[in-house]
């Protein structure tokens, strides 16, 4: 085990990723229909701010009221919260935010003063605000917008600084990304918020940083690899993943730590409702962006590289040459070493075979 670990650290392992790229293909690929059938069939629960409504911020600080009193509260009045309360900030300035439905004044008012009367609390301290839903249009405009522009740049930077096949690939581990977080939404039912779409363009930055970082290493172990016939640019890629697999675990979890942190303590255990928007798109986003990095990106480079007639040639020089060594390998382990210097890679400019026995001299020509 030790062993293991010690080749992980030095970049030394001969995991076969990109041999068993069809089986990360499968997995990705099921992963998106699970994620493309539940939001085509369950859809987002979207917050106040996209939906449109009622916000009441209450001010809880010095009693002992619980988003459960709050909740039931609301519900004798006739009106279900969108989304169950959930508790904000601390000591003096913990609130209670229940969000509903769009109400007219009239109905806001008398909700108001009536909810107030059952939590034996002041009016003032309620604190209704109306949210439009062109306010959540705007924001998801502005965001479609911004991730638009984000991903022409990110393809014309991988273009320049290695090649249009890397900007493929890291394109659709983006886009990857964002479904499978998406999908994750819809799934669990988590409100969709600013605080959703503030994450999502955060994911972003983390997945192309972990693709880059292995596109580096491939572009540096592919370099003339056209001029010999040493290895294929599978085995090339295969290499470099293999070198930053430890980098990539170590960033990944670095990331991932804070994040659970938030989800699983600060939301399940602290019932700390406001974070767990941002804390589950974030948490869902890295873990697969550091997947796609890995297990999608680099093998769609692959795969579109080695359609060219260049790499074609390449492959079939590297296997002609290995066939040879095994077979050159194998005839010395006979004892047939006549064999294994015809089966030997001959250079240009080097010594002829030895010849067969029993085959006639060549005679010099004058």
């Amino acid at each position: 085990m030790a062993g293991i670990v010690s080749r992980l650290y030095r970049g030394e392992t001969r995991i076969g990723f990109i041999a068993s790229r069809k089986r990360w293909y499968l997995a990705s690929l099921i992963l998106i229909v699970i994620c493309v059938l539940s939001i085509a069939i369950r859809g987002f629960n979207y917050s106040v701010d996209f939906a449109g409504g009622t916000t009441y911020r209450i001010q809880v600080a010095g009693t002992s009221l619980t988003t459960n009193q709050v909740d039931t509260a609301f519900r004798d009045e006739g009106v279900t919260p969108e989304n169950p309360p959930s508790k904000v900030g601390t000591g003096s300035s913990r609130q209670i935010v229940v969000s509903l439905s769009k109400l007219t004044a009239q109905r806001q008012e008398a909700i108001t003063a009536s909810v107030a009367k059952k939590l034996n609390i002041q009016s003032s301290k309620m604190n209704p605000n109306f949210v439009s839903s062109d306010w959540g249009h705007n924001i998801s405009v502005q965001a479609i917008q911004g991730l638009i522009i984000f991903l022409i740049a990110v393809s014309i930077y991988i273009s320049i600084r290695f090649q249009w096949r890397m900007a493929v690939g890291g394109i659709v581990a983006l886009l990857h990304d964002l479904l499978i977080a998406a999908g994750v939404y819809s799934l669990v039912g988590f409100e969709v918020s600013p605080s959703t779409v503030v994450g999502l363009l955060t994911i972003l930055g983390f997945s192309l940083y972990d693709t880059v970082v292995v596109y580096d290493k491939v572009a540096e172990n592919s370099r003339d690899l056209l001029a010999g016939s040493r290895m294929t640019f599978s085995d090339a890629a295969n290499l470099a993943v293999n070198q930053t697999l430890m980098r990539s675990i170590n960033t990944s979890l670095i990331a991932l730590l804070p994040v659970a942190g938030l989800l699983f303590v600060g939301v399940g255990v602290l019932g700390v409702g406001t974070i767990k928007d941002l804390a589950l798109v974030l948490f869902v986003g890295l873990a697969s962006g550091a997947y796609s990095s890995l297990f999608l990106a680099t093998p769609l480079v692959v795969d579109l590289t080695e359609r060219d007639p260049a790499y074609k040639a390449l492959t079939k020089r590297v296997v002609a040459k290995r066939a040879s060594e095994a077979k050159r390998a194998e005839a010395i382990e006979s004892g047939d070493l006549a064999a294994a210097a015809a089966a030997a890679p001959r250079r240009a400019g080097g010594p002829a075979p030895a010849p067969r026995p029993g085959a006639r001299p060549q005679r010099k020509r004058k």
